[in-house]
């Protein structure tokens, strides 16, 4: 069996003309979805939460960042290493990620 789609995660692209993170999908199958999310500094719109279908587990690789879960008190602070996962249509939003150097995220997604 010969070996497909490989990269290297730390390979990062430059921030996005016009900014804006940047997603690559580094697997796609029935039922399940890989990502790479680069953040240069960005967050959640105003009043925005995420309330997605599937189920998401994320890994912060490189950074930081704030996440906010609809229903608990404060922000998570999010370094290299921390992860979480996030049911479906649990609703979230993403309050900062460093200024100073590239977030990274690893995420998982699955129905």
């Amino acid at each position: 069996m010969q070996t497909r789609n490989t990269g290297n995660l730390f390979s990062l692209p430059g921030p996005a003309a016009g900014g804006g993170e940047q997603f690559t999908t580094l697997l796609a199958r029935p039922g399940v979805r890989i990502e790479r999310i680069v953040s240069h500094g960005e967050a959640s719109p105003p009043g925005h939460w995420y309330d997605q279908a599937e189920h998401e587990w994320v890994l912060v690789l490189q950074g930081r960042a704030g996440l906010l879960i609809e229903g608990e008190d404060g922000v998570r602070q999010l370094a290299a290493g921390d992860h979480v996962e996030l049911p479906a249509h649990c609703r979230h939003r993403v309050e900062y990620t460093s200024q100073d150097e590239p977030t990274v995220w690893l995420a998982v997604f699955w129905s």
